[in-house]
């Protein structure tokens, strides 16, 4: 079996083998059938008419985090991550890892924290993804870009995005299309944008990173206590 970890930033593929999670096939996942990010009675995404902005609330053990999903901007991804949502997958989750100048190990900087389903120390006991990685849409097709407060999905190759997704604190044009961080420059998919909570978001980004990793890059940026995902819910 083999795992990967899933990088917030666009790290260099070499790392790509690390446990994580075991999908290791390209698919286009979810489709872009599900604009409205609806799932049917087994949690997979079906079909529904396009909405603007859907608000969900995201209870962690730091505090409240409100953001906003955009299946207009971003159907596929944000299909996947409501399909998640309402499948209550990201209960029982973590942010489990802050990137920040004074820990970046690559010389483009940023600034962002990483959660999701899986936690990185936790793998023998990780549940596995529900639905296979979804087709990356990039920030030059949604017309979204790596704001403060964006939220977007971490990936290896484009089409690898599954459930692990990261928060921007600050402007990290770098994660952009175009931008020089993954080397494939295609950047990463933002599909939706924090609206209340970013104090929260701050102080999970400042926490104390000094977990054991086996992964050399990723050394100084794994929470020491990881801050659980109690609940993300449609409001």
């Amino acid at each position: 079996m083999v795992f990967r970890v899933f990088y917030a930033q666009g790290d260099a593929m070499r790392h790509q083998n690390y446990r994580m999670t075991r999908y290791t096939v390209l698919a286009i996942g979810l489709g872009i059938a599900c604009f409205q990010g609806c799932t049917g009675n087994d949690g997979s995404a079906t079909a529904g008419s396009i909405e603007s902005a859907v608000p969900l609330v995201m209870e962690t053990s730091a505090g409240t985090i409100e953001v906003e999903v955009y299946p207009q901007h971003a159907p596929v991804t944000a299909a996947n991550f409501l399909a998640h949502v309402d499948g209550g997958h990201y209960d029982g989750g973590a942010f489990y890892r802050t990137v920040r100048p004074d820990n970046d190990n690559n010389p483009l900087t940023i600034t962002v924290i990483q959660g999701g389903m899986q936690i990185i120390g936790a793998e023998d006991t990780n549940p596995e993804p529900p639905f296979p990685p979804i087709a990356h849409e990039s920030t030059q097709v949604t017309g979204l870009s790596h704001k403060d407060g964006a939220l977007s999905m971490a990936r290896f190759a484009p089409g690898t995005a599954s459930s692990e997704f990261f928060i921007s604190i600050g402007d990290n044009a770098v994660l952009d299309h175009g931008g020089e961080r993954f080397e494939d420059g295609l950047g990463f998919a933002v599909f939706g944008q924090v609206t209340a909570g970013m104090d929260v978001v701050n102080r999970i980004s400042a926490s104390e990173a000094s977990a054991p990793t086996d992964i050399p890059y990723i050394e100084g940026q794994v929470l020491t206590v990881p801050v659980r995902i109690v609940s993300v819910r449609r409001q």
